[in-house]
């Protein structure tokens, strides 16, 4: 019987295992043993008429979606009173616009789905049609071979019988390949729309502050603020898990503590102080926390904030292609700095670091505490880069980063396992984000392949994922860095690297073992992921 529990990447491993087993079987036996091994993987699943039928359902929500946009557009044309404000002081003018952008992204979300759904249906079609001719070449084949030979029989090979299973082979190796061929499309597909449906499902950002203490207006609002510098679309202050998380822990605040965030998301000056707030509610902090933070940045304006919060900014362009360094790194690429000091590290000290900048990207307490110091106010870049130092030491230490010993020169960090990174992972940013981290083997195009659906839907909801990169210098020594997997657009994945900066590599970049886009040409293969849960 066909193993239904298999992946879709499962059957494209064996299949391509079993097409290799049938080229190279050199008796009937083995020949016929390969057949069955392939005929055992089940065909592609699913239904295209109910996948047709879905997007078609979801292409007519998106023009629906299209009229409310158009309806909204009205009203912010025909102009809203400054006096109008919602509980946390939302202005008419700011909920209209979050309102327009939001029918905007819904429309682009039901299309996209639609498209994605209805994409998906033809691939399944086609791998389905495509296998059930290629069963039929591997039945052939084994009609051809007949019953199996007993020990002696199968022990010489006559002509004539060698003639009959090189023919059978080359029908089953043709079968194989349609097999093969057929898992590809049916894979590919499914993680193409895996990676659609999880975007647009964590962009529905408004419903996921499900949460009955603020107004679907100032929800709305909180939602749609962006940093400053940057595309609103890839520099949302709130993670869609950040938004889960504040809803749920205002809910399970006392009425005074309540009343009291509620304040200050009132009285904040600008929709971006007020949607750090919430990040910071999110990340864990208590009332009292947030309300220290509250007292260091009460004011600040949208670009000092974006320098003290937020490690990076996306910019508009970030996505363009303009090739590669003659170190193979791409040549587009965001700096993570502060006042133009980077977010980088200093020695071997490449998964503390991620982990430092990876805390800051969802802890703003964090991050204004590395940037502004004690009193929050700072804007010294030597101090800033003292600090970044001092957090990568102890993490180090944490960590138990190892040492090369030179009595009596002292010693010389040479960097963190496995199991220190997922522990420092662990303690610094999981307590921000509810998903502790898991550690993931990915050695193989396969592998890498098989987990990116997971990778995606993580950096979709705000959870960045560390990523484990090597290769070998130019003595043929091996070389490893640790870098980090923080946003995806399409089939594009960004990428921070702790020397300081973010870049844009595609899917195939990371399955085909083309990572020195993000470093240098020494370390194009991820071998580790580590995993938030779910």
């Amino acid at each position: 019987m066909p193993d239904t529990g298999e992946s879709t990447t499962d059957r494209r491993e064996r299949l391509s295992a079993a097409r290799d087993d049938i080229a190279g079987a050199d008796s009937k036996n083995g020949l016929i043993g390969a057949i069955r091994k392939a005929l055992e993987v089940s065909a592609p699943v699913g239904d295209p008429d109910v996948l047709e039928t879905l997007g078609t359902t979801y292409r007519k929500q998106a023009d629906q979606a299209e009229k409310v946009h158009d309806e909204v557009e009205s009203v912010a044309r025909s102009g809203l009173p400054e006096v109008w404000v919602g509980d946390t002081g939302a202005r008419a003018a700011d909920v209209v616009a979050a309102a327009y952008r939001d029918a905007d992204q819904m429309a682009v979300a039901f299309r996209a789905a639609g498209s994605a759904l209805m994409t998906l249906s033809t691939a399944v079609e086609s791998a389905r049609a495509e296998d059930r001719g290629g069963r039929e070449q591997l039945r052939e084949a084994l009609t051809i071979l007949g019953d199996e030979d007993g020990f002696f029989d199968d022990m010489v090979e006559k002509d004539a019988e060698e003639a009959e299973r090189r023919r059978a082979q080359s029908v089953a190796g043709a079968g194989a390949e349609r097999l093969h061929a057929a898992a590809v499309t049916a894979d590919d597909a499914a993680r193409a729309a895996a990676r659609e449906l999880n975007k647009y499902a964590a962009e529905a950002r408004a419903a996921r502050m499900d949460t009955g203490e603020l107004s679907a207006a100032d929800r709305l609002a909180l939602a749609d603020t962006g940093v400053a510098g940057g595309d609103r679309e890839h520099n949302e202050i709130l993670t869609a898990t950040d938004l889960d998380r504040a809803g749920q822990r205002m809910d399970r605040m006392s009425p005074a503590d309540r009343a009291r965030f509620e304040r200050m998301l009132a009285e904040a000056s600008t929709p971006e102080e007020r949607a750090y707030l919430t990040k910071a509610m999110a990340a864990g902090y208590d009332v009292d926390e947030v309300a220290a933070f509250r007292d260091k940045i009460h004011g600040k304006d949208p670009v000092w904030l974006q320098r003290h919060l937020t490690p990076y900014v996306t910019r508009d362009d970030s996505l363009a292609d303009e090739g590669r360094n003659p170190d193979g790194s791409n040549v587009n690429s965001d700096q993570a700095d502060f006042n133009g000091e980077r977010w980088s590290q200093e020695g071997p000290t490449c998964v503390p670091s991620s982990v430092v900048t990876g805390r800051a990207m969802v802890d703003p307490v964090y991050a204004l505490e590395m940037t502004g110091g004690p009193s929050g106010q700072e804007e010294d870049t030597g101090a800033f880069r003292e600090r970044l130092r001092d957090e990568q030491s102890r993490l180090y230490e944490e960590g138990d980063g190892g040492y090369a010993y030179d009595f009596p020169f002292g010693r010389e960090r040479t960097g963190m396992d496995l199991e220190g990174q997922t522990e420092i992972a662990d303690k610094e940013i999981s307590p921000h984000t509810g998903s502790e981290y898991h550690q993931q083997d990915v050695r193989s195009a396969d592998a890498r392949r098989d987990v990116l659906p997971d990778i995606e839907r993580s950096v979709a909801e705000g959870k960045p994922v560390p990523v484990n990169i090597e290769g070998k210098d130019e003595h043929g020594d091996r070389v490893g860095h640790a870098v980090m997997i923080v946003g995806q657009e399409g089939d594009m994945l960004q990428v921070y690297n702790p020397w300081g900066h973010t870049t844009w590599i595609s899917e195939d970049d990371f399955v085909d073992g083309r990572m020195d886009r993000t470093a240098d040409n020494r370390m194009p293969d991820a071998y580790s992921v580590h995993l938030p849960a779910e």
